[in-house]
């Protein structure tokens, strides 16, 4: 399961952000982006020694400041769920017999080498 993905399946679910310098940021994921930035709605923030709260209407995290995420647990059930229909509707990994040419996947590629392990064909130093 990829970080991203749990995250787009947590927008507007509550979360818990823990930044590299300490404070703490719990509200409602509104958007993520690739680099992980989020923007948080209905946040309370927590001071690194937690006795400092302020509440915010919106908040906006870079992506390279967040240090922990907590997301409910019912939302990584739901996306490993979501993941399994997938990865069966798929076939799962591999497949066998495709690729490249007419070689049962194997991907020969024909004339190269000294087939599995050689040396091959390289230029050498001589000697």
């Amino acid at each position: 399961m990829l970080p991203l993905g749990l995250l787009t399946a947590a927008q507007g679910h509550p979360m818990l952000v823990e930044l590299k310098n300490g404070e703490t940021l719990n509200g409602h994921l509104v958007n993520c982006d690739t680099y992980m930035n989020l923007t948080l709605k209905e946040v309370v923030q927590t001071s690194p020694e937690g006795d400092k709260f302020f509440r915010l209407p919106e908040c906006y995290v870079r992506g390279n400041n967040i240090k922990y995420l907590r997301v409910p647990d019912e939302i990584v059930d739901v996306v490993k769920e979501q993941q399994a229909a997938q990865q069966a509707q798929r076939g799962g990994r591999g497949g066998g017999m495709s690729g490249r040419g007419d070689h049962g996947g194997r991907g020969d590629r024909g004339g190269r080498g000294m087939g599995r392990g050689g040396r091959g064909r390289g230029r050498g130093r001589g000697g």
